[in-house]
């Protein structure tokens, strides 16, 4: 039997300054802003928090320059502890910080309970992206840290817009430091443009959420963790340059803002202008981060802070390619044609401010409340020769979609919770108590739609006029959930764990056309782990699925909400004191009132849905993450699932199998400057009926490279290589009758000095 950990973390803290006790727990954020008129006020706003946070950081580099020893790691182990001075790694209520971890693997993670525990003790799958794998691979957006997350496929429906799925359902719950916010795929507004310079890691919790979360997705969760304001004055400037005239550049600096420490800061800004392998199209990204931490005694931390990010992209698609001519064959174009006109642009933002107060009782006990305000608002003027069937002869038969959509939802959400442990029948148990109040408001307005020939497709070179544009339809939803939850911990021996919760929604939706009332939803959580060994644990969790939707009926309504049960049953595993950590689990989802495509809605070229009922998964994953040498990190996830309905296989537009296998090794001796790594992702074959005929995408392997050289202590450069045998591969549209081509070979050299 294996030693209780404080934290349940493998890693213990040693400093020569002793850490107050809140500096152990939660950095959590919060929130958001709004969209600035042009001439910016809010990011003239920004630009200042993130000077002020900046210049007395450069300012006090001097008087916080690290010392070696000031930071070292013990890892608890039965035969003692072990001392790795190049480590330094912190816990807190949001699990344990992977940036100065240098592993692909998590120490500890909050995302399932609000409980803080090991991967091995959480009795459901997890995949967690570190900084340290998104760094060796140049995972600079969302978009590719899913591509290396195991058991996740991607759908991409034009330029903007991409839809993650895992276990056959796609993705929907994003959370923000463990703070919920629902995306509507439908009209994109940023959540899936995320630059990831100003995170320190992104889990994804499979199977359903709905003890945190509410209203929970049935395939998964993911949670961005935010970088956090670190004790000792520190930072980095990279520069990039890539293929397709690719800019990156970042700056990230951190410390203390006072000479006794008890006020910290940390500022991030990246920027992005990156053009593409598809004709006349490119984006622009922009993003900043500023937080602030304030030790307001030895056991109370206020932690208060802001992002924000604009894209602003050229020659955006609004679907992609149609899949067919007019003869019923493959309509094969090259990979660089793109559909979008030159004037056509889906621009999205986020706006977000957060603030958290926490404080430590006497007792052992934690006390947390986070506010979070957040705007996430898109302005799509939309232009793409993207409806009908091409004549293979004349390239005749295509129409331009034109259309105009301006929205942003404002989103404002209090969350507070007590935990800690409590005794009974001899033993200590833990106990996580809480309650969630959120209030979203979406604005839209709709434009007129002007349909236009496109002539000759095969021709097709974006170059039509921009339409006058009048609004024609406003649109406005509000929807307000509020919840308590609870869950907790029951040692009943040393070895077997019992965690129960449940959840209490009351959810309310206001529309324009149609509202929602569903009050006193119960959502139960159980979950049972029993330590084999030293090594092994077995496990086994349920919950039941509750989510109000977005998708409407042909007629316009919304579809009632998915109602189902999850089960799960699977074995983990835990080697050299957590750097290693491996799981199998086999699973089973049962949906109700799941949203099949069905057309468009009347009169409009809005996607329809229809609700069907009994529709069930099944399924097995494996992954494998961390060190498994010194100097040798790994992460390597298999997937098999099928959704069925009826006997009938559904939602076959991405793959059953999936599998990942990402690993880095920094080489020995002599050659210690030079760390080398690869990876490669595999999927199976993808298809869907199309007017009677089915198309599919065979399966593929896709491979990457990665090198990085230590010039010196504080420089290196490193070059990435994606797609190295530029393998042709295309993804087929969940909502459209369209497929959009996959990235080509391409490269990016950054150069980095760390100060």
């Amino acid at each position: 039997m294996r030693s209780d950990i404080v934290n349940r973390s493998a890693y213990h803290l040693t400093q020569k300054q002793q850490e107050t006790p809140m500096n152990a727990s939660t950095r959590a954020a919060f929130g958001c802003a709004r969209r600035p008129v042009p001439g910016a006020p809010n990011l003239l706003a920004v630009a200042v928090t993130l000077a002020s946070i900046a210049m007395p950081l450069m300012a006090h580099a001097q008087q916080a320059a690290q010392s070696d020893s000031a930071n070292a790691v013990v890892l608890e182990s039965q035969n003692g502890a072990l001392e790795l001075d190049a480590t330094s790694v912190t816990s807190n209520q949001l699990g344990t910080i992977t940036e100065e971890s240098q592993s692909y693997t998590p120490g500890s993670i909050a995302t399932a309970t609000r409980l803080v525990l090991t991967p091995r003790e959480t009795p459901q799958s997890i995949s967690v992206i570190t900084r340290k794998h998104m760094d060796d691979f140049g995972l600079n957006s969302i978009d590719d840290v899913m591509r290396h997350t195991p058991g996740v496929s991607i759908v991409s429906l034009d330029n903007e817009r991409t839809i993650y799925f895992a276990r056959g359902f796609a993705i929907n719950n994003f959370q923000y430091d463990g703070i919920p916010m629902t995306r509507d795929t439908a009209y994109s507004a940023g959540n899936t443009l995320s630059d990831m310079a100003i995170y320190d890691r992104v889990e994804v919790l499979k199977g359903a959420t709905g003890l945190l979360t509410g209203s929970g997705d049935p395939g998964a969760t993911i949670n961005l963790i935010r970088k956090k304001p670190t004790h000792d004055f520190k930072g980095y400037f990279s520069l990039g340059a890539g293929s397709w005239d690719t800019y990156r550049t970042e700056f990230d600096v951190s410390g203390p803002l006072t000479e006794s420490g008890n006020v910290r800061g940390r500022a991030v800004a990246a920027y992005q202008d990156k053009n593409s392998w598809q004709d006349h199209y490119g984006r622009k990204t922009t993003t900043y981060f500023g937080t602030l931490e304030f030790d307001l005694s030895e056991d109370t931390l206020l932690t208060v802070g802001a992002d924000y990010q604009d894209n602003e992209p050229e020659g955006s698609g609004w679907g992609s390619i149609p899949i067919l001519n007019s003869e019923g064959g493959f309509n094969k174009v090259p990979r660089s044609f793109n559909p979008g006109a030159r004037w056509s642009a889906w621009e999205q933002y986020t706006r977000t401010v957060f603030a958290t107060l926490e404080h430590n009782f006497a007792n052992g006990w934690l006390g947390k409340v986070q506010l979070n305000h957040q705007i996430n608002g898109y302005d799509a003027a939309l232009g793409s020769a993207s409806s009908g069937a091409p004549n293979p002869t004349d390239g005749s038969g295509v129409s331009v979609w034109q259309g105009k959509y301006v929205g942003k939802t404002t989103s404002d959400a209090v969350d507070g919770y007590l935990s800690g442990s409590f005794p009974l029948l001899g033993r200590e148990h833990e106990l996580v108590v809480g309650t969630s109040l959120a209030h979203r408001e979406t604005k839209r307005n709709d434009y007129n739609f002007v349909g236009a020939g496109a002539g000759n497709f095969y021709e097709w070179n974006g170059r039509i006029p921009e339409p006058s544009w009048n609004r024609t339809r406003e649109q406005d939803t509000i929807v307000r959930e509020n919840a308590i939850y609870a869950a907790s911990r029951f040692s009943l021996t040393d070895d077997l764990k019992l965690i129960l919760g449940s959840r209490l929604t009351d959810y309310r939706s206001r529309g324009d056309t149609q509202s929602m009332t569903e009050t006193g939803v119960v959502i139960p959580y159980a979950g049972l782990i029993y330590d084999l060994n030293e090594n092994f644990s077995v496990y086994g969790s349920y919950t039941s699925i509750f989510k109000p939707q977005t998708l409407r009926d042909k007629q316009g309504n919304t579809l009632d909400p998915l109602e189902g049960d999850n089960y799960e049953v699977g074995v983990k595993g835990e080697f050299f004191d957590g750097r290693l950590n491996t799981s199998l689990a086999y699973f089973q989802i049962h949906q109700d009132n799941y949203g099949l495509p069905d057309g468009f809605i009347d009169g409009t070229i809005e996607s329809a849905s229809r609700a069907v009922q009994g529709v069930k998964t099944k399924g097995y994953e494996a992954e494998v993450s961390g060190e498994v040498l010194p100097g040798w990190q790994l992460q390597a996830g298999y997937t098999h699932k099928i959704a069925r309905l009826d006997g009938a296989k559904i939602s076959t537009y991405e793959p059953e199998d999936t599998f990942s296998f990402f690993t880095s090794y920094n080489l020995p001796g002599q050659l210690e400057a030079l760390t080398v790594g690869g990876g490669a992702r595999w999927q199976s074959r993808a298809w869907k009926d199309v007017a009677d005929t089915e198309f599919s995408q065979s399966a593929y392997w896709v491979a990457d490279l990665m090198t990085r050289y230590q010039v010196t202590d504080d420089l290196s450069a490193s070059l990435n290589f994606n797609n190295i045998f530029d393998k042709k591969y295309y993804s087929i549209s969940s909502a459209f009758d369209h497929y959009t081509w996959g990235e080509p070979r391409n490269v990016m050299l950054t150069t980095r000095y760390d100060f």
